[in-house]
């Protein structure tokens, strides 16, 4: 009975952070996405999910310069086309970055091996992302102590194989449930913000790297929707991938 109670407890508190998660993501109302004379370097960010992509075509489009695609989620999984879409991305010109689908239900240390068993390490990429959010994931919300616990064992294990500082795919409200107050405890990141719902606030850029402002763009490419992002104006972390970047 014990068991059972703390499965139920289990689900019920998944489901409400899911809720909170999706319920914050789509409060605001639509706004006007940012244009190239605002933010002159954006990007998609992929997974197989967008199927077969005509990578020559994405990359004669001027608002795609970078595309971070999934490689792998938790201990075992690996994207089944990232490799394809790797090497792609690269023959097209894109700078490309890898991120891995973090789930609170398997070791950090374990993750970061099944990164290291599929993502290249190239320095003319992107640092390894790290996608932390509620959707999609298992069972488990877990505290700031584990959470932190995790995401540290995950990069001891990574021991600094891939190039930069990572970056911390999340969304306002994961932000203010965990790393708000308590950036000490995890390693030194990049932001990659989500927020479909409205614009962060151009003076708060810098605060955040990325911004993924839709989750339902059109490109030519790619059939059916796909994620689209921008660039801090600001962000010089970058610079050395987008000679537009480098030249201010």
């Amino acid at each position: 009975m014990k068991t059972l109670y703390r499965t139920v407890l289990a689900v019920v508190i998944l489901a409400v952070a899911v809720a909170s998660y999706l319920a914050y993501d789509r409060a605001m109302a639509p706004f006007t996405p940012p244009t190239l004379a605002d933010y002159p370097i954006q990007g998609v960010d992929i997974s197989h999910h967008q199927g077969a992509i005509d990578w020559q075509a994405l990359a004669r489009q001027p608002n795609v310069r970078f595309a971070i695609m999934k490689a792998t989620e938790g201990g075992d999984h690996r994207d089944k086309r990232f490799a394809e879409n790797w090497k792609a991305a690269k023959d097209a010109g894109i700078v490309r970055g890898a991120y891995h689908f973090f789930t609170f239900c398997r070791p950090g240390r374990e993750q970061a091996r099944n990164v290291m068993g599929t993502v290249p390490v190239e320095m003319d990429a992107m640092p390894i992302a790290i996608d932390l959010e509620f959707t999609g994931n298992c069972g488990k919300v877990p505290t700031l102590e584990e959470l932190s616990a995790e995401i540290s064992a995950f990069f001891d294990e990574l021991n600094g194989a891939y190039p930069g500082k990572p970056i911390f795919y999340l969304n306002q409200q994961f932000f203010d449930q965990y790393l708000k107050g308590n950036e000490a405890r995890f390693p030194d990141h990049y932001l990659w913000l989500r927020s479909i719902g409205q614009a962060p606030k151009r003076e708060d850029c810098g605060g955040w790297s990325i911004w993924q402002f839709a989750d339902n763009g059109g490109l030519d490419g790619i059939k059916g929707s796909v994620d689209l992002n921008a660039l801090c104006p600001s962000e010089t972390g970058f610079a050395h991938l987008f000679p537009a970047l480098a030249a201010k």
